[in-house]
């Protein structure tokens, strides 16, 4: 192949860039759009503080646990309570499996089982396992304590919250009385 044949390819080469380029540009100047100066509508945007701590909780709105716990259903909490099972025991005297035995939990103190190794966010968290507590906790636990190792999505539905809750409190040497 001599210098005039790769001359003819690199000119070639050069002429279809050229050629593009010219297309856009003249395609840009017989179909100029001119901007609207407002928009055909605006897009509201909600901004969202985020806390600092890892053991605030991330939702902070009041939920009427009264209300919450008359959807609930201790038969369906049995049956959801099932995702849980892979995990948790529920029966008085259960062992600790992957997370921590959940007979007499609610009412009991967070991080508190005494044979089971806890997240530092766990066991450093402060509260009790109360219905509000378990109802964030469910709805999703790596939101609600920052830290925690618990690799659960979360109940999203409120009527199955309240049926775990309940199973929960059901499986109690001394069950809470419900609101």
């Amino acid at each position: 192949m001599d210098s005039f044949e790769i001359n003819k390819i690199v000119a070639a080469v050069l002429m279809v860039a050229l050629l593009v380029i010219g297309i856009g540009k003249l395609s840009d100047v017989i179909f100029h759009v001119e901007k609207p100066e407002t928009p055909g509508y605006a897009v509201e945007v909600e901004q969202v503080s985020t806390a600092s701590s890892s053991t605030t909780t991330a939702v902070d709105e009041k939920v009427d646990i009264a209300t919450l716990m008359a959807m609930g259903d201790i038969a369906s909490g049995e049956k959801i309570f099932k995702k849980c099972a892979a995990c948790h025991s529920i029966i008085k005297g259960g062992k600790n499996a992957i997370g921590p035995a959940l007979y007499n939990v609610v009412g009991r103190k967070v991080g508190s089982v005494e044979d089971y190794k806890y997240s530092k966010a766990l066991a450093a968290y402060e509260k009790e396992w109360t219905l509000e507590e378990l109802n964030g906790y469910l709805t999703k636990p790596a939101k609600w304590i920052k830290g925690t190792k618990m690799a659960f999505a979360g109940l999203r539905k409120e009527a199955d919250r309240a049926s775990v809750i309940k199973y929960l409190n059901k499986n109690s040497d001394n069950p809470v009385p419900l609101p």
